[in-house]
């Protein structure tokens, strides 16, 4: 959701649509955003906004889809993701923004889904089109790998170069 729109702020809890992780047909070892154990993201260990996600270790294969809050909210985790350098990232494709050409340009594949990602929200309801699309960002060959055979989008190989 674009931080210029009136509801920015009400909440940092929007979900990935279930159909992403179908596509992309793994089991991530970490999800260090997560609502809840019970939530439909295949992770078999997650860390909660109780648990701080951001200043735990992580290991495996992540999944993140981290709070967009606020202007570059997102900057902290995408950066500690990068440093981790193993599993896919949700992050909005905002491509002229200074954070993307500093982090997510130094992935190994990004994957611009097809249209708005409609996310839901907690009460179950889906959420409108928001005013930005989003990249999945992968790191690592697995990541890579799935989010290429996903055909959720355009996907792109980064070269190896990159900073």
């Amino acid at each position: 959701m674009a931080e210029h729109e009136p509801n920015v702020g009400a909440t940092d809890e929007w979900y990935t649509p279930p159909s992403y992780f179908d596509a992309i047909g793994l089991t991530f070892d970490l999800d260090p955003c997560s609502p809840g154990p019970d939530h439909w993201v295949p992770a078999r260990r997650v860390y909660t906004m109780a648990d701080d996600g951001l200043s735990k270790q992580w290991s495996g294969l992540v999944w993140m889809n981290p709070p967009f809050g606020g202007r570059n909210g997102q900057v902290p985790w995408l950066k500690k993701f990068m440093d981790h350098g193993n599993g896919i990232a949700l992050v909005a494709a905002r491509t002229s923004s200074g954070w993307f050409h500093e982090y997510a340009v130094r992935a190994e594949t990004l994957l611009f889904p097809r249209g708005k990602t409609k996310f839901h929200r907690p009460d179950g309801s889906i959420g409108r089109s928001p005013g930005t699309g989003v990249v999945l960002i992968g790191m690592g060959a697995v990541a890579n790998d799935a989010l290429r055979k996903s055909d959720l989008g355009l996907w792109l190989p980064l070269p190896r170069s990159n900073p």
